[in-house]
């Protein structure tokens, strides 16, 4: 499954690059025709990455949640299960040690 997101993002990176340099060269043609300014071509490159940088943001969370998602159909431990156990046997010890 990891491999499948590995894939796929890889893929839309590779389309977002394809995209980029397109967007870049019709941007260089509108405003080499004076259809555009330089100003708002490099306003709307800008905004083509912001959206860009929300994308893999956005991606990155569904791809955690996954990841979460397939730990926990799996039992396996989590980081925080993991610190509250070893919270609960710090505080054990202490008892035990307080009984001693």
């Amino acid at each position: 499954m990891a491999d499948y997101l590995k894939k796929g993002f890889l893929l839309g990176l590779g389309a977002a690059i394809a995209s980029k340099e397109k967007l870049q060269s019709k941007l260089d043609e509108l405003v080499s025709k004076n259809e555009i300014s330089q100003e708002q071509a490099k306003q709307m490159m800008n905004d083509f990455i912001e959206k860009g940088e929300q994308k893999t943001e956005e991606w990155s969370v569904k791809q955690d949640e996954q990841k979460r998602k397939a730990a926990e159909e799996l039992g396996l431990a989590t980081k925080e299960d993991i610190a509250t156990l070893n919270a609960r046997i710090t505080e054990l010890e202490l008892k035990l040690e307080n009984q001693e």
